[in-house]
């Protein structure tokens, strides 16, 4: 079973970063290469624990989609988010947040995965899909470094904040 571990260290607060990392918004901003969309679930605002969110995007020409449950969340220093449908035989994301002494923040990602179809599916792993999971994940950490580094991190979450507030509120009516 392959298992991608990544490392970005980001000039922002673990608060800022863990709950930008769990905004449906800048996933999208994040996945723009693949059109990813929400289109199920969640489909706005930060996703909480038992949340489910159904992603539809574009990956090696087809158009797939996938829907994965928050399964953890210890806010701010882990959260996990788990495949309950999808292409994937099975996936397990975890995101860490560890200050890094500094005012600084050290986000980690381990990505454990396994293809379907058997033999098929191990060769495709080995052969091309490690590599191509490995730089989805690091463009997404790369724009969520960006944004959580720049003005628009504090902007986006009280837009979040906004969404989500709206969103209880409409729950309490229905």
């Amino acid at each position: 079973m392959p298992r991608i571990e990544l490392v970005t260290h980001i000039a922002a607060p673990g608060e800022r970063c863990f709950d930008l990392a769990r905004s449906v918004e800048v996933h999208i901003r994040s996945t723009a290469s693949t059109g990813e969309r929400a289109i199920a679930g969640r489909t706005s605002g930060l996703m909480e624990l038992g949340d489910e969110v159904t992603w539809q995007a574009r990956h090696f020409g087809f158009q797939q989609t996938l829907t994965s449950r928050i399964t953890a969340f210890d806010r701010p220093r882990h959260f996990r988010d788990s495949m309950v449908r999808g292409a994937f035989k099975h996936f397990d994301h975890d995101h860490y947040f560890t200050p890094d002494g500094v005012g600084c923040t050290v986000m980690r990602d381990v990505f454990d995965y396994a293809a379907p179809f058997g033999f098929l599916g191990r060769l495709a792993e080995r052969f091309f899909l490690t590599r191509y999971m490995r730089r989805f994940l690091a463009a997404h950490n790369r724009e969520l470094k960006r944004i959580a580094e720049s003005d628009s991190g504090a902007s986006s979450l009280q837009k979040a904040d906004r969404d989500q507030s709206r969103d209880k509120s409409v729950r309490r009516f229905e």
